[in-house]
């Protein structure tokens, strides 16, 4: 599984690696802007995210945004949900108004922070990423 950790916080950053390390390869971008790029360059490749873990406040290009460009982007290239990356919304901000931005932007689930490994793979299996 090709994964995508977007986090500007390095704690969560090292955190989510060590969680996701087991089930396959993750790439690093601390914030929206890198993720955006990161996905652009693997779906030239030919490459595709399975699984976007990404955070909301972030420098550059929040979270919200960058799940918009990204899905965008998924839609160029011919995705239509549900096909494309599973992205997890991972944030301290559980208020109804960016629950509601990030489902109307189609993210696949939404984690609060802090969260525990076994939601985690919760999400992944419901996700169905992982048995």
């Amino acid at each position: 599984m090709l994964m995508l950790i977007v986090e500007d916080d390095f704690t969560s950053r090292l955190l989510l690696q060590a969680l996701l390390k087991d089930y396959g390869l993750c790439h690093i971008a601390v914030n929206g802007k890198e993720a955006v790029e990161a996905v652009r360059v693997a779906l030239e490749g030919e490459e595709y995210y399975d699984l976007i873990c990404l955070d909301i406040m972030m420098p550059e290009m929040d979270g919200q945004q960058a799940l918009k460009e990204i899905r965008a982007l998924e839609e160029a290239r011919g995705f239509i949900p549900p096909d494309g990356a599973k992205i997890i919304m991972i944030t301290a901000l559980v208020d109804s108004d960016n629950v509601q931005e990030a489902i109307q932007a189609q993210c696949n689930y939404f984690l609060a922070k802090p969260f525990r490994k076994a939601k985690l793979q919760e999400a992944l299996r419901k996700l169905g990423l992982i048995a």
